[in-house]
């Protein structure tokens, strides 16, 4: 069983994020993290949770960091009976507003992994992609995340953005390993509607030979590419979870959960989530949707596809691609050993 928090609070707006944010609702915060705590007793009877059984807990946004570590606090008492003794619990944050002491609180509460939105250590990209943080910060609050005793460190880093060069890119890479990381984000820019930048497609430039090169330059470095867009010496637990087709509860507004055939959507706005944490929409998944959607994910990741789910053709057609060394079978799973051909490999099979 996996949790995801979202936190709708950002300290600005990028100019390609389409995600549920707000840079103007910052007095709606304590409200906000009280509709969850309503929520939160909700869902737990309704996924049956019972104590020591959720697996991961990641808090996204948003940005998570706007919210100060005591307004946390409830949720975190509430959820501490159910959380495994083990449990992987991680909070993005971006670098200008996680704070020495937002960083010392959060873990105090128990989080000990921490996802920095640094996106690039380039000032002038970071201004073409409206970030509120400077490299400067972007390097600090890493260093200050490992002085708070955050022990597992990620950050994201975005590509195929207008400009890139290898020589930008590469840059960047140096930076980002110069630091106390284990675990390397890497994001194509995808232009969204709705986003400043869908006036602009021009900003997203995607090119296979850039992309392929910088693959390379991140395994370079020793991380371990386990999902199309995530490396690491250490694999996130709660990443991986999604892969494996777990079931997760989806708390905020604009979060989306999956218990077994149906998926969960609470409302996106802000105004009314707090109005009624329990407007909830509701999808049933047929067995079809839910079996091609496990092929999907299992070629986008290091999960792999079982070959019991494939049908007569579909599993032909996997073995051919077997034998010319475009799949690896192994142990009844089949794997892709290249991520950026897997819908194009899912497509063909199914």
């Amino acid at each position: 069983m996996l949790l995801y928090i979202h936190i709708p609070f950002c300290d600005s707006k990028c100019y390609y994020c389409s995600f549920n944010s707000y840079v103007d609702k910052f007095h709606l915060k304590e409200s906000y993290m009280e509709a969850l705590l309503v929520q939160l007793d909700f869902e737990l009877e309704r996924f049956c949770v019972t104590p020591n059984s959720i697996e991961t807990l990641f808090i996204g946004g948003g940005t998570p960091s706007t919210v100060a570590p005591k307004l946390y606090k409830n949720l975190f008492e509430k959820l501490k009976p159910y959380l495994k003794k083990d449990a992987e619990i991680t909070s993005e944050a971006n670098p200008n507003s996680a704070t020495k002491e937002w960083l010392i609180g959060m873990h105090a509460l128990g989080v000990e992994r921490i996802s920095f939105g640094v996106q690039s250590f380039d000032k002038e990209k970071l201004r073409l992609l409206n970030r509120a943080h400077t490299p400067l910060q972007a390097k600090e609050a890493v260093l200050h995340a490992k002085e708070a005793g955050f022990e597992n460190i990620s950050l994201d880093l975005i590509y195929a953005t207008l400009g890139d060069t290898k020589a930008l890119l590469e840059e960047d890479l140096n930076t980002a390993f110069a630091l106390p990381i284990n675990h390397l984000s890497a994001y194509a820019l995808t232009i969204e509607e709705g986003t400043p930048f869908a006036s602009k497609p021009q900003m997203s430039n995607e090119r296979l030979e850039l992309t392929t090169w910088l693959f390379e330059k991140i395994k370079a470095f020793g991380f371990e590419q386990y999902e199309i867009s995530n490396f690491g010496s250490y694999q996130s637990k709660h990443n991986l979870g999604y892969w494996e087709y777990k079931e997760y509860i989806g708390l905020g507004s604009g979060a989306v959960g999956k218990l077994a055939h149906e998926r969960f959507y609470p409302t996106p706005d802000v105004e009314a989530y707090i109005a009624n944490p329990l407007n909830i929409q509701k999808e049933t998944l047929s067995d079809e949707e839910i079996r091609l959607e496990k092929i999907f994910l299992g070629l986008r990741s290091c999960v792999g596809i079982k070959q019991e789910i494939l049908g007569t053709q579909e599993l032909y057609r996997a073995y051919l691609l077997a034998d010319e060394k475009k799949l690896i079978f192994q142990n009844g799973t089949f794997y892709n050993p290249e991520y950026l051909l897997a819908d194009e490999i899912a497509l063909f099979i199914s």
